[in-house]
C-alpha cells in the first residue's frame, strides 16, 4: 500500500479528519450544564460586557488560534481552494496542540479577492487569540498579513513567510559561525521570490546581513534594477533589485557564500556549487525535491558544504514546526498585540543556541540513533525535540514584553515550569524536585562514570546546578569521551584503577572482613568495581549520594550499597518506589523491585517510608494497602497481611497521613467506590501511595499502569538507605539519571 492510500485511510477513519472538541470542565450532572451554559453562562457574558479583556479570563479565548486559508497555495499542491486545502488546515491545527498545547479552528474561506478575505478574517477578532494564516499565494499575501496587522489588535502571522524565514535564520547562524563567516559579509543568493524567499531576504537583514549583499533570482533570472525600471516587477520583488548585470542563477551564484532555494527542484548543477566561495553554505528548501540533491552538493566539493534541505531524510531540515506553535504560544502567554521583528529573531536566536546543547536520548532515538552533536550535519535542533518549547516560547514573550507588545507581564523562569506542566504531570513533578536540589546542590558520586550516558548526566547536573557530580571511572576515557561530544565542562574524577582513594579497601575489609571478603578481596573490589568504590565514597562522606545500576542488573548493582551503606537508623528493609504521572494525577507504587514477599512489619515500613517520598515532592501522601479483598471480604494470610499492616499504622502515632486497606486497587483510586460504597474509609480522597501485597503484584501493577495506562514512570527510587542511593535502569536515558541525581540531592538535604 502506497504513502496516499495510507494517508486516505488515515483520514477516513471514524470520526473523519484528525481534530475533535473536547470539555475541559465537568458535565456530568444536570448543575455542570447548567454552569455551562443557561442559565449560569450570563454571569460571565456580563463581566465580558462590562470589561473585553474578561475574555481571557472567562473564555477558552486565550489558548485559541484560527488558521485561515483560502486555498490559493497549498505547499505541493497549488491553488486547489478553500474546500480542498481543510485536511492541511486541519493538519497544522495538530501541529498546534502536539507541539505547544495550543486549541485550533481551522478556518477555509472561499474568498479569492484579498478585500474580502481581509474583512472577513478581522471580522472574526473577538474568537480568536491569534490568527495564523496559511497557504495564500504571493503578492496578495503581502497585502493581507499587512492589513490585518494594522487592523487587529491581536497576533497576525503568516506562516509561509516568516515560518521558513526563522528557522532557515537559525541554521544561518549556526552555519556562519561554523564556516567561521560573519553574516554582514555574506553574500546571499536567493533561488525563488515568492512569500518565504522575500521574507526570508528581509529576515536575514534583521539578522545582520546586508541587503546590498543580496542578489535574488526568479524564473526570469536576477532581479536588477533594469527590470524593475522595465516595469517587470511587483513593488515586493522590487526590494531586492540590484543594479548589476542581468544574468541566470548560474551567473548569480558565483563567489557566492549562500544559496536559498525556495523554487523547484533540479535546477541547480555540481558546476553552480564548484563556483561558490569556500565552504559553502546551501538551503536548498524546494519540496518534495530540493533544488539540488543533498548527496550531488556534498560531492561537489572537498571543503566544508553545509547543507540545509526541507527533508526529514537528510540532516538539516528546514522545517516550520519549529517556529509557528512556539512563537505563537509565547505571544499568547503575554497577550501580545502583534508578533514582531524583536519576536522573530529572538525565536531564531532561541533555535541557534539550542542546536549546540547536548541533546537528550529520546530525540536521538527518535531519528533513527543517529548523533546528533552540533556541528556541519546539526546546526538546527530537530522537530521531536521537547526542550523547544522551554526555549523558544519564553523567549519570543521575554522579546514581546521588552519590545513593548506584550499587555501581560509574567516571570521567564516560572513560565518555562508552567511549560513543562503542559507537556505532563511528570516534568511538573520532576520540577518540584529539580527546583529543591539546586536550591542546595550536593555531590553526587556517579558509578560507571566512564559511560558516555553518565557523563552526558554529570554534564547537565553541572549546568543546571542540580549537584556536583563525581565520575568513577577511567579518567583518559572520561576526559575523551566529554572533548568528543563537545562538552565543556571539568568533571571530578575518580580513578579507582589508577589508585585514587586506597584507603577505601581497608574500609571494605573492615566492613566486610567477618561476611567472607578477605583483604586481597577487598582492594580487587575497590579497584575493579565501581559500585563497591562509590558505596565507601558515600559511606566514608566523601559524596553525598550514589547512583548506579545503568550497565547492571538491579539486584547486583543494588547488592554493594546495601552491603557498605546499609538501611537507615529507624529502617530494616529497603524498598523501590516509583512515580507514576497520569494528565491530572500521580500516584506512587510501591514495593516494584526488592522485597518479593513482605510481611506486615515490611509493608508497614515501606509505607512509611514512601509517604515520605511523597512529601518531597510536595504531595501530602494518602496510603492505600492493595489486595483482592475490600475491608475483609477475603480472609486468608495473604489478605491478612496488608490489613494488619494497615492496622499497625493507624495504631502508630508517628504517622501523621490516612491508611486504610486492605483495599481493592480500584477501590483505592475510584472516588466513587472508595467514598459511596466504603464511605467508614479512613481515606477521604482516593489515594495517591499504592503499596502492593508482594514484588510481583507491584511491578506487574507498574508496568500496567505504564504501558496501558499511558503514565509517566519515574525510578525506580529507593527508600530505607542510611544514605542515598537510586539504581538506575538498564537502559535509562540521560534524564532519567538526572532526574534520579535531583532526587538524591533532596534525599540528602533532608538527611541534613
Amino acid at each position: 500500500m502506497g504513502l496516499d492510500e495510507d494517508s486516505l485511510d488515515y483520514h477516513r477513519e471514524d470520526p473523519p479528519g484528525k481534530l475533535e472538541i473536547s470539555t475541559t470542565k465537568p458535565t456530568n450532572t444536570q448543575r455542570d450544564l447548567s454552569l455551562a451554559y443557561s442559565p449560569g453562562v450570563a454571569a460571565p457574558c456580563r463581566e465580558i460586557a462590562d470589561n473585553e479583556d474578561d475574555a481571557y479570563k472567562y473564555t477558552a479565548k486565550g489558548n485559541l488560534v484560527g488558521v485561515v486559508s483560502n486555498g490559493s497555495a497549498v505547499l505541493g499542491l497549488g491553488d486547489i481552494g478553500a474546500q480542498a486545502s481543510k485536511p492541511v488546515m486541519e493538519g497544522k491545527g495538530v501541529l498546534f496542540k502536539r507541539f505547544a498545547d495550543i486549541d485550533v479552528f481551522d478556518i477555509e474561506l472561499d474568498q479569492a479577492d484579498p478585500e474580502d478575505l481581509i474583512r472577513s478574517t478581522a471580522a472574526m477578532e473577538p474568537t480568536f487569540g491569534g490568527i495564523n494564516l496559511e497557504d495564500i499565494k504571493a503578492p496578495e499575501c503581502f497585502e493581507i498579513e499587512e492589513s490585518l496587522r494594522e487592523q487587529m489588535d491581536i497576533p497576525v502571522f503568516h506562516d509561509d513567510q516568516h515560518g521558513t524565514a526563522i528557522i532557515s535564520g537559525a541554521a544561518l547562524l549556526n552555519a556562519a559561525e561554523i564556516n567561521g563567516k560573519d553574516l554582514e559579509d555574506l553574500k546571499i543568493v536567493f533561488s525563488g521570490a515568492g512569500a518565504s524567499a522575500i521574507a526570508s531576504a528581509r529576515f536575514y537583514v534583521s539578522l545582520g546581513a546586508r541587503k546590498e549583499n543580496i542578489i535574488m533570482c526568479d524564473s526570469s533570472g536576477i532581479i536588477t534594477e533594469d527590470r524593475a525600471e522595465h516595469g517587470d516587477l511587483n513593488e515586493y520583488k522590487t526590494q531586492f533589485a540590484r543594479d548589476i548585470p542581468e544574468g541566470d542563477l548560474a551567473d548569480a551564484m558565483e563567489n557566492a557564500d549562500v544559496f536559498v532555494g525556495l523554487s523547484v527542484g533540479g535546477i541547480v548543477s555540481q558546476e553552480m556549487v564548484q563556483s561558490m566561495a569556500d565552504d559553502p553554505i546551501i538551503f536548498a528548501m524546494a519540496n518534495p525535491d530540493p533544488e539540488i540533491a543533498y548527496e550531488d552538493a556534498k560531492d561537489a566539493r572537498d571543503d566544508t558544504v553545509i547543507m540545509a534541505t526541507g527533508r526529514s531524510d537528510y540532516p538539516n531540515m528546514v522545517n516550520n514546526v519549529l517556529g509557528f506553535p512556539f512563537i505563537f504560544r509565547g505571544a499568547l502567554d503575554v497577550r501580545a498585540s502583534d508578533i514582531n521583528e524583536e519576536m522573530k529573531i529572538a525565536a531564531a536566536r532561541a533555535l541557534a543556541d539550542l542546536a549546540k546543547q547536548d541533546v537528550p536520548d529520546a530525540v536521538v532515538k527518535a531519528y533513527g540513533d543517529q548523533p546528533l552533536q552540533f556541528g556541519p550535519e546539526y546546526i538546527i535542533p530537530k522537530p521531536l525535540d521537547p526542550r523547544v518549547l522551554f526555549e523558544v516560547a519564553p523567549a519570543v514573550a521575554e522579546a514581546a514584553m521588552e519590545s513593548g507588545v506584550a499587555r501581560s507581564e509574567l516571570d521567564t523562569d516560572e513560565y518555562v515550569e508552567e511549560l513543562e506542566a503542559r507537556l505532563g504531570k511528570s516534568r511538573e513533578m520532576m520540577r518540584v524536585v529539580l527546583n529543591k536540589a539546586k536550591s542546595d546542590p550536593k555531590r553526587v558520586a556517579l558509578a560507571e562514570g566512564d559511560d558516555e550516558k553518565m557523563i552526558r548526566a554529570a554534564y547537565q547536573m553541572a549546568e543546571e546546578g542540580i549537584a556536583n557530580p563525581i565520575l568513577i571511572g577511567d579518567r583518559e576515557t572520561i576526559e575523551t569521551t566529554a572533548e568528543d561530544l563537545g562538552l565543556a565542562f571539568d568533571p571530578e574524577i575518580a580513578d579507582p584503577a589508577n589508585g585514587d582513594h586506597p584507603e577505601y579497601a581497608d574500609r571494605l575489609y573492615e566492613l566486610r572482613q567477618r561476611k567472607g571478603i578477605t583483604k586481597s578481596e577487598s582492594e580487587d573490589l575497590i579497584r575493579k568495581d565501581s559500585n563497591y568504590f562509590g558505596s565507601v565514597m558515600v559511606e566514608q562522606g566523601d559524596a553525598d549520594a550514589m547512583l548506579t545500576g545503568l550497565t547492571h542488573h538491579y539486584p547486583s548493582a543494588l547488592r554493594p550499597p546495601l552491603q557498605v551503606i546499609g538501611t537507615a537508623e529507624d529502617a530494616n528493609y529497603a524498598a523501590g518506589v516509583y512515580m507514576m504521572t497520569f494528565k491530572n494525577r500521580v500516584v506512587f507504587c510501591a514495593d516494584t523491585t526488592v522485597n518479593q514477599a513482605p510481611d506486615e512489619e515490611v509493608l508497614a515500613e515501606v509505607t512509611k517510608h514512601t509517604a515520605e517520598l511523597a512529601r518531597r515532592f510536595n504531595v501530602e501522601p494518602r496510603a492505600a494497602m492493595l489486595s483482592y479483598s475490600n475491608f475483609g471480604s477475603v480472609d486468608n494470610e495473604g489478605t491478612r497481611k496488608p490489613r494488619q499492616a494497615a492496622k499497625m499504622l493507624r495504631e502508630d502515632k508517628t504517622v501523621d497521613f490516612p491508611v486504610d486497606g486492605e483495599m481493592q486497587a480500584d477501590t483505592a483510586v475510584v472516588e466513587d467506590i472508595l467514598t459511596g460504597t466504603y464511605d467508614f474509609s479512613d481515606l477521604e480522597d482516593p489515594a495517591n501511595v499504592l503499596v502492593f501485597p508482594n514484588l510481583e503484584a507491584g511491578n506487574i501493577g507498574y508496568k500496567l499502569l505504564q504501558r496501558l495506562g499511558g503514565a509517566d514512570a519515574t525510578g525506580p527510587m529507593l527508600v530505607g538507605m542510611d544514605k542515598p542511593v537510586h539504581v538506575i535502569q538498564r537502559g535509562d536515558e540521560v534524564k532519567d539519571i538526572v532526574n534520579l541525581a535531583g532526587v538524591a540531592v533532596v534525599d540528602a538535604q533532608q538527611d541534613e
